[in-house]
């Protein structure tokens, strides 16, 4: 796994996803290697390392990725009846680049 999956691969376009929501600073996309049967990641289009690494001036983008995450977390669940939101910090987290899974069901691994 590279350091910045995000941004090396998918914001690059080196890597396609199928996307699931846009905003101007937000993406979120199917994962394309998926631990669960409904695998959705929100990320900011902004190199932000983690969630412990924000700063004050990055609120208006925090507020945007969580408004993002929220409306796929209302469709996921109107779907399924249920999800997890999810991120991950220090070793748990595989990509250096902030974070969010939108998942349902039993993990497939």
């Amino acid at each position: 796994m590279t350091e910045d999956f995000y941004c090396e691969e998918v914001l690059s376009g080196k890597t396609t996803v199928k996307k699931v929501m846009e905003t101007e600073n937000v993406l979120a996309y199917y994962h394309t290697r998926p631990f669960y049967p409904v695998h959705i990641v929100a990320i900011p289009k902004m190199h932000i390392p983690s969630l412990i690494t924000l700063q004050e001036e990055d609120n208006e983008l925090l507020v945007e990725l969580f408004c993002v995450i929220k409306k796929v977390a209302a469709m996921v669940t109107e779907e399924n009846g249920a999800c997890r939101v999810i991120t991950n910090i220090g070793n748990y987290q595989d990509s250096k680049h902030l974070h969010w899974h939108i998942v349902y069901g039993a993990p497939l691994r």
